[in-house]
C-alpha cells in the first residue's frame, strides 16, 4: 500500500485545462483520492474514456449546456457526476478552457488504501487478492465504492484537496498504454478514445482494445496544442 503522504496534493488545474484525449492518457496512473470520515481512501486509475462535446456524439454535451451538463462546459477540473440505469453513478472531470465542453470517464481503478470501507460501501467480501476487482472494476463500481453520488459530489474541484476529492500524483508511470474504442455505448462507438494500462487486471471490460479501422481515428483539435 502506498502512504498517504504521498496523496495530499492534488494535481493543478491546468492539468485538465486540454484535449480530454491527453488528459485521458495522462490520468492512468494517477491516483483518485476521497477523503472519508477522516481517511483516505485511494485507488489507481486504469482505464478511462474520453468524451468530445457537440463533435463527439456519444458525449452527455453534444446537445448543449443544460442544468444537467453544465459542469462539462468549465471550469476545468471539476467533476461531472451522472446517475445511469437507474442503479449507478458515474464520475467524470471536466476539461478544456471554461466554456468549452469536453470530459473523461472514470472507469476502473486500482484499489490502494481504504479497502475495507470500500468493500462495506459496495456490500461485498473480499477474501483474497482476485476478488479486489469488485470493488473499482468499471465506472458503477468505484463510484459506489468511493461513496460518489450527484448530490454529493456533483461539480467538486478535483484539482483541490479541500473538496474531500481530488486525483494526485504519486510518480508511477505506466509502461504502455492501449487506446481504442469505447464501450456500452452505441452513439461514436467506433472512436479510439478508450485508454488502459496494458495487462492491468482491474480494468474493466476488454483488456485488449479491438483493432480500429483506419477511418476512425480522430485527428487532435487546436486545444491539443495547449501547454499543461
Amino acid at each position: 500500500m502506498s502512504s498517504g503522504a504521498k496523496f495530499r496534493n492534488a494535481l493543478p488545474r491546468n492539468f485538465y485545462n486540454r484535449d480530454p484525449r491527453e488528459v485521458s492518457r495522462d490520468l492512468l496512473g494517477k491516483v483518485l483520492v476521497r477523503r472519508r470520515n477522516g481517511k483516505l481512501l485511494t485507488g489507481r486509475i486504469v482505464e478511462v474514456e474520453a468524451y468530445l462535446g457537440a463533435e463527439d456524439a456519444a458525449a452527455h454535451s453534444a446537445a448543449g449546456r443544460t442544468a444537467r451538463n453544465a459542469v462539462l462546459f468549465g471550469p476545468p477540473g471539476h467533476s461531472y457526476v451522472y446517475f445511469i440505469y437507474g442503479n449507478h453513478y458515474c464520475l467524470n472531470v471536466s476539461c478544456l478552457p471554461d466554456g468549452e465542453a469536453g470530459g473523461v470517464l472514470f472507469r476502473a481503478l486500482e484499489p490502494l488504501a481504504g479497502i475495507e470501507t470500500m468493500s462495506r460501501l459496495r456490500e461485498v467480501s473480499v477474501n483474497c487478492a482476485r476478488d479486489l476487482r469488485k470493488l473499482t472494476s468499471g465506472p458503477g463500481r468505484l463510484a459506489e465504492a468511493f461513496g460518489i453520488t450527484r448530490e454529493r459530489d456533483n461539480g467538486k474541484d478535483l484539482s483541490s484537496v479541500t473538496s474531500g476529492l481530488w486525483v494526485a500524483n504519486d510518480g508511477f508511470r505506466p509502461h504502455r498504454v492501449l487506446i481504442g474504442p469505447r464501450i456500452g455505448i452505441t452513439k461514436s462507438s467506433a472512436l479510439p478514445l478508450r485508454y488502459l494500462i496494458a495487462g492491468n487486471p482491474f480494468v474493466s471490460g476488454p483488456r485488449v482494445p479491438q483493432q480500429l479501422p483506419k477511418d476512425s481515428q480522430v485527428s487532435p483539435g487546436p486545444a491539443s496544442r495547449k501547454k499543461r
